[in-house]
């Protein structure tokens, strides 16, 4: 009997997702003229939904205009070949504030292009693109930015006050360091383009996404995400990483070709004291198959780890044109273990800094003693790295109260390097098979 209760169950929830709706958003009304229109159609469509079990939005070939889509549980967004969803470049379209994390700090500011909190079974697929218009924003964030440095802090936009009384700005000043005190001094925080907080079973598969106003693919707290196949294209542009995961566990990101104004993929924990409060690290993470050809960094852990990043691999992966190649960074006020972390079979070409960097001086931050604020990198493996063209091929550079330990470097060639290999402030390193320009390199304690 108990055999046949369970099978009739799993039938039940087999046809329940056989028969989820498929709605076709142009025959639903989404065109390309309406914003504030489009997005209540959007939404009340997920709402609908989400409240019959689940189901897809359909977007055919076209082009359709929104602002910000809640997503809910059990729902895809679904984009054909040709397909653009292009997201309202007016900034009130993406009020009122919403609860958010901006640069690892938890705050309300505007809501996300598209934006999630406590669901699950999440999907964004298709071949299609989404666009987040940014150059308003970056336009925007530049002339805070010259005003403030100009001026001092004051009110040129109507959004700076709405900021201060949303939130608890005493608060935010004291759980962060001074480094990023002129960040919040601006209140004017630009939206990233998918934040998804405390969500579960999150695939975002084959899309396009273009001029992201600020972070293009950020969940936070999430467990169970996978980011497969996708291509990310912000041109020259402040802040606009790619693939930002933060303070998430089992993710996978594999087949993506990624092009930004920033870095490429970057693994996050939070900021400071605040981060270290809530103490949720970055954990189980792979990140495979991808292409980089413009960015600060090619895969990157940082600044803001202060929950801590642990049991990372980066494998299989080119980088041609990056700023950095694979960089780990952090300062004295962070707090938080980076740890087990490998990578393996990188090729690197034309990179303008370090192919490999591992810095607890980002910051610059004064001397203290040694406490919960002093970041720790432990147990780092690379391996297998081939790299043509490089300022500086490996750079270690840790505190003297905290040195980096447990480092291997492993069977590396790197030709037409400027500059030396520098390792300072670490113990335990390893280097074995290690070639720059031909010669090998030794390491003496």
């Amino acid at each position: 009997m108990k055999q046949i209760t369970i099978t009739v169950l799993m039938a039940f929830f087999v046809a329940l997702q056989v028969f989820a709706e498929r709605v076709d958003m142009r025959e639903a009304g989404v065109d390309n003229q309406e914003a504030l229109k489009n997005t209540e159609i959007i939404n009340n469509t997920i709402n609908r939904l989400n409240k019959a079990g689940g189901g897809t939005l359909f977007f055919p070939s076209g082009d359709y205009l929104t602002a910000s889509i809640h997503m809910k549980s059990n729902i895809t967004l679904e984009l054909e070949a040709g397909a653009t969803l292009r997201f309202s470049d007016n900034f009130d379209d993406y009020m009122p504030f919403v609860e958010m994390r901006h640069e690892g700090v938890m705050m309300k500011s505007f809501q996300p292009l598209i934006y999630a909190t406590d669901a699950e079974n999440i999907t964004i697929k298709g071949e299609g693109k989404l666009d987040g218009q940014g150059k308003a924003w970056w336009k925007e964030f530049f002339r805070v930015l010259i005003d403030l440095r100009d001026n001092g802090k004051r009110d040129i936009n109507k959004y700076q006050p709405l900021f201060e009384q949303a939130n608890d700005m005493k608060t935010l000043y004291a759980e962060t360091n001074v480094d990023w005190h002129s960040t919040l001094d601006r209140r004017f925080l630009r939206p990233p383009f998918i934040q998804l907080l405390r969500c579960r079973n999150v695939r975002i598969e084959g899309i396009t996404i273009v001029n992201s106003p600020f972070w293009t693919v950020n969940p936070n707290f999430c467990d169970n995400v996978t980011v497969k196949g996708v291509t990310i294209n912000n041109v020259p542009s402040p802040n606009t990483d790619g693939i930002n995961p933060e303070s998430c566990s089992n993710v996978h990101i594999s087949d993506c070709h990624i092009s930004v104004g920033d870095d490429c993929i970057t693994i996050k924990s939070g900021r400071d004291l605040q981060a270290r409060k809530i103490g949720r690290p970055c954990e189980n993470i792979t990140i495979t198959n991808c292409t980089m050809l413009s960015g600060h960094g090619g895969v990157v852990i940082g600044s803001e780890m202060s929950g801590g990043v642990k049991k990372v691999t980066i494998s299989n992966c080119v980088f041609d044109g990056t700023d950095r190649g694979i960089r780990i960074k952090s300062t004295r006020g962070r707090g938080g273990v980076v740890e087990d972390i490998r990578v393996s079979n990188v090729v690197m070409s034309d990179i303008k800094r370090e192919a490999v960097v591992l810095n607890l001086k980002y910051s610059q931050m004064k001397m203290e003693k040694k406490s919960e604020r002093t970041p720790v990198f432990r147990n780092i493996f690379v391996t297998g790295l081939t790299v043509r063209g490089t300022q500086t091929p490996l750079k270690v550079d840790g505190l003297p109260e905290a040195p980096i330990e447990g480092i291997v470097f492993r069977d590396i060639y790197v030709n037409d390097a400027k500059e030396e290999c520098l390792f300072r402030d670490c113990k335990d390193l390893v280097i074995d098979d290690v070639y720059v320009n031909g010669e090998k390199i030794k390491y003496e304690k």
